[in-house]
Order: structure tokens, then sequence, then C-alpha cells
């Protein structure tokens, strides 16, 4: 498998996640929404790495390696890496809460989670899937 077979598999794991984020949404399920937007994120912001020949890191939020790396991507791309890695840190920070709740004071994910939070998570998924799917069609 070479890096254009992985940039592909990211894009589809994360296009996967984010079908079934909507799917949860539907259901009420609002921190598996969340959980699902993370993971979609740190895939496609994976992908956009792999994408320029980056090895990404195997931490969750790749934000800082976008900055660092921004001179590898298209211009177009390089004035929306802030904004990327904003949704990669903001959800980065969800990624455990969203599954385990807050066990310091056992208040279950379920009571964390609003439908507000969900939709945010969701937006920007989608808004990062629609600039990767640019870049890596590009």
């Amino acid at each position: 498998m070479d890096n254009k077979d992985l940039v592909r598999s990211y894009v589809r794991q994360a296009e996967e996640r984010i079908k079934h984020a909507k799917e949860a949404l539907n259901d009420g399920n609002y921190p598996y929404v969340v959980r699902q937007c993370q993971e979609a994120v740190e895939l496609l912001l994976k992908a956009s790495l792999r994408f320029v020949g980056v090895e990404p890191p195997k931490w969750h939020d790749v934000g800082v390696v976008l900055k660092r790396e921004s001179g590898k991507f298209p211009k177009w791309f390089q004035e929306l890496i802030d904004e990327l890695s904003y949704y990669s840190r903001v959800l980065r920070k969800e990624r455990e809460p969203a599954m385990y709740g807050d066990e310091e004071t056992g208040t279950p994910p379920e009571d964390i989670y609003s439908r507000f939070d969900a939709e945010k998570a969701l937006q920007m998924a989608c808004r990062v899937h629609e600039v990767v799917v640019k870049l890596v069609n590009s």
C-alpha cells in the first residue's frame, strides 16, 4: 500500500464516521456524534499530511504539524490551516469525555453533550472533509 492508497483509505474511513455521526445525531446519541467527528477530523488531517508527503504523528491533534508543514500545501489550503487546526484542537479535547464521560465527577457522556455540541462537531467534521477532499482531488 502506498501513500495514495492510505490517503484514499483515510478519507473513506472518515466519510464512514461522518455518516455514522449523522445517524447518531438523528438518534439523539450526541456523545457518539462528537467522538465520531473527532476521529473523522483526525483521519482527514492525517490524510492531508500524507498527501503532501509528511508522515503524520501518532497523536490525535495534528494541527501543529499542519502549521509546521504549511509550505508543502497549496496557497488556498495554507489559508485554511488555522481553521483546520482549531477544529482539530477543539475536538481532540472532547475525545475521551465523549467516550467515558467525566470519570472524576461520575458524569456520563450523555449528561455532558447536547444536540448543540453534536451539531457543532458535525459542522466541523463536514468542513474539514470538504477542504481535504478538495485537496486530494486537486
